[in-house]
């Protein structure tokens, strides 16, 4: 091993990051059984055909994962957490845009509600008839206040 391992610093994107996990691995010197089998002396899940296929990859692995792979190459936990700090910049993105605020949606049958509360008010007030729709049927029912 070189003094002192690769960072994921300069990592921009997901491609980036994986090129920066696969000369993390050449550091090592370590091939994909002998990580996982670190990684299992160190109570973490690293198969080897899993960190196979990650390395192989163009997206970001799993950060349980990650974890596990650095530990396994031989860094402690404070890389590893800068390795996770970075994937978790490049998953989200360097700066999200801020949106504005949308317009509360006024829900559709609030007008329909008004309207309604009018027509019965006007109803009971005035003593005006009603079209009510029973099954097939239509009544007019004549609508009193206080009968």
């Amino acid at each position: 091993m070189t003094a002192s391992p690769p960072s994921p610093d300069v990592a921009t994107d997901e491609g980036e990051f994986i090129a920066a996990l696969r000369r993390l691995k050449a550091w090592s010197g370590l091939s994909y059984r002998q990580l996982e089998r670190r990684a299992a002396e160190a109570g973490r899940v690293l198969p080897y055909s899993t960190a196979s296929t990650a390395l192989g990859r163009k997206s970001l692995p799993r950060e349980e994962l990650l974890v596990a792979f650095v530990l396994a190459c031989g860094l402690d936990d404070e890389e590893a957490a800068s390795w996770v700090a970075v994937r978790k910049r490049i998953a989200v993105g360097d700066c999200v845009a801020a949106t504005e605020p949308r317009a509360a949606r006024r829900p559709r049958w609030r007008p329909a509600l008004g309207l309604v509360a009018a027509v019965l008010s006007l109803a009971l007030a005035g003593g005006a008839t009603l079209p009510l729709k029973v099954g097939d049927e239509v009544e007019t029912v004549q609508a009193t206040v206080g009968k």
